[in-house]
Parts: structure tokens; C-alpha cells; sequence
């Protein structure tokens, strides 16, 4: 197992074009995004419980409001979304939003603390991360059930007094369920096995603080490091290189998602919230969706 003790301070640079798509008011926490056949963008906005539809020519409209705080977004085969979050109670729920942009509670998890980003794992079943539980739930969205796929220390926060979230992004290259752990600093390569049940999850990168990533169709892996105003790029070897930094936009960076469209498929979109959490030195700025051209397709997700 390959591991990387590289700091961002320490990475190489090697930036890749960069233009703003949108901007939002400042102390707007734009945390995840979803991408639609055709490049449309889907975007939560965090503290206002909202989903922001960007058409392919930057109009911005809200597509869907709940009672709550939104967290991770994904795509199922119909075109509807599923929306992690908490409730108006603070109760871990999933919405289902339908592609006209209604919203129908799908699943309520009292003993969730934190959902956060969510993945395909396979056919109507979906992984979801507890930041603060430090484990992974299994959804099922034909049964509306969910129930815990795999509870584990790698998962979980060092310090459960830190805000800062244990396991965060989730994403699957191969048979690979990867986690990022961002109090930790660790990335988590968890074998995922016959019947789609986890393996052992063990280190894959160190000093890595990595919130979401997405994956190009080489391996590469592409991860916002949001207190770090930066996106890098980590090669399937660990090396870790910085490909945008907060001249570019990327302060308070917080997802990533590739386009789909034939003449897309190699720009990779990027959230902020602007700095929100570590505000830079001139202060918190605006939040922005920014498209970096990273010259590779990304991987389809499934």
C-alpha cells in the first residue's frame, strides 16, 4: 500500500486553467454539487437548506427549498437527486427531489449525527458519511430503509471536540470505496467486497485534508482541501500536486464534480463558500462555483 506524507505547503504546483462560472453573496456556504447529462449544475447551499440550479449559460434559480441544512447531493438513474441533511428538528434525514424540483422526505436516521457526502454503491443502494459518528450508512432508496455498512476508528474524529469533520467525501474507482477523513487528514481505501459489503479500510494518504474529490478515468483523484484554499490533484501512486490555489477562487473550497457533456467531460467544477470557515487574510469572500480544465475525462458515475 503506496502512502504519501506530503503537505500542501510542500506539493508541487502545477495549475490548470481556471474561470468563474457564478458568484454568490459572501457568507453563502456552498457545499455540494451534482452534474446532469447535459452540464446543468446542481449546487446545496449549506445553512439555507437550498439547491441552486445553474443552467449551461450561468442563469442561477432555486431549484428546491427544505426545512433544514443540506449536505450531500447525488444523482440516481431516473434523473431524481438525493439531498442529505438534517430536518428544521435536527433530525439526519434524505430527501428525493424529483427532476421538476419537489422535495419528499425519503428516509429519517435518528441515530445519524452528521450525514455528509453520499455515493452510488450499486442498483438502488447508496453510501452516506457521518462525520460524526465515523461511520457509513447504506440507503436503500427503493425501500426507503437505511441501516449502517460499516462503523470503524479510520472513519472517526481524532478529537470529538473539534468541529471539523471526520469521514466527509466519498467516491468508488474500481471495486474501492474511497473516504476522505478530514479532521484526520487521511484519505481511506475500504475494499468493497461480494455483495457489495466493506472490507478492511486501510490509510491510503496522509496529511491530506481533504473535504470532497472526484475521480478522472486514469485514477487521478482531484480534492478540495477547503481551510486550504486549494485543489490538488493525488496520482493513484499518492503523489500530491496543487492544481489551483485561492488566486483562482478557491478559497473556502469545498466540492468537486465532474461535467458530462461530450465537450465537458474534462472540466471539473469546484464550490466555495469563500472562506467562511478560515476566513483569508483579506476577509471571507464571495462564494463561487469555478470551472478548472484538468485535460483528462472524468470517471461516470454510477
Amino acid at each position: 500500500m503506496t502512502t504519501a506524507a506530503v503537505l500542501f505547503s510542500d506539493a508541487p504546483i502545477a495549475l490548470v486553467p481556471a474561470q468563474t462560472v457564478v458568484e454568490f453573496p459572501v457568507n453563502t456556504f456552498l457545499e455540494s454539487i451534482a452534474i446532469s447529462p447535459d452540464d446543468t449544475l446542481y449546487i446545496t447551499s449549506h445553512y439555507e437548506g437550498k439547491v441552486f440550479r445553474i443552467s449551461a449559460d450561468g442563469v442561477v434559480s432555486t431549484f428546491v427549498a427544505i426545512a433544514g441544512k443540506a449536505t450531500g447531493l447525488a444523482f440516481t438513474p431516473d434523473g431524481t437527486l438525493l439531498l442529505s441533511g438534517w430536518d428544521e428538528h435536527d433530525t439526519a434525514v434524505v430527501w428525493q427531489i424529483s427532476p421538476q424540483g419537489t422535495a419528499t422526505l425519503l428516509a429519517s436516521l435518528p441515530d445519524a449525527v452528521f450525514l455528509n457526502g453520499l455515493t452510488h454503491l450499486t442498483d438502488s443502494r447508496y453510501l452516506i458519511a457521518d462525520s460524526y459518528r465515523g461511520a457509513i450508512w447504506e440507503l436503500d432508496v427503493n425501500q426507503g430503509s437505511v441501516r449502517i455498512w460499516l462503523e470503524h476508528p479510520l472513519l472517526a474524529r481524532a478529537n470529538p471536540e473539534n468541529g471539523v469533520p471526520g469521514v466527509n467525501g466519498l467516491k468508488i474507482f474500481g471495486d474501492v470505496l474511497h473516504a476522505s477523513n478530514t479532521q484526520n487528514a487521511q484519505l481511506i481505501r475500504i475494499p468493497v467486497q461480494a455483495n457489495f459489503q466493506p472490507g478492511e479500510p486501510a490509510i491510503f494518504v496522509r496529511n491530506a485534508n481533504i473535504d470532497d474529490f472526484a475521480f478522472d478515468q486514469a485514477g487521478n483523484l482531484y480534492g478540495t482541501t477547503h481551510v486550504f484554499n486549494s485543489v490538488v490533484k493525488i496520482e493513484p501512486n499518492g503523489n500530491i500536486t496543487t492544481i489551483a490555489q485561492a488566486e483562482q477562487g478557491m478559497a473556502g473550497s469545498t466540492a468537486v464534480a465532474f461535467g458530462k457533456s461530450v465537450h465537458g467531460r474534462t472540466h471539473l467544477y469546484v464550490t466555495t463558500n469563500g472562506g467562511m470557515s478560515f476566513p483569508p487574510p483579506a476577509g471571507v469572500e464571495a462564494a463561487k462555483v469555478v470551472r478548472l480544465d484538468v485535460g483528462v475525462d472524468g470517471l461516470p458515475l454510477g
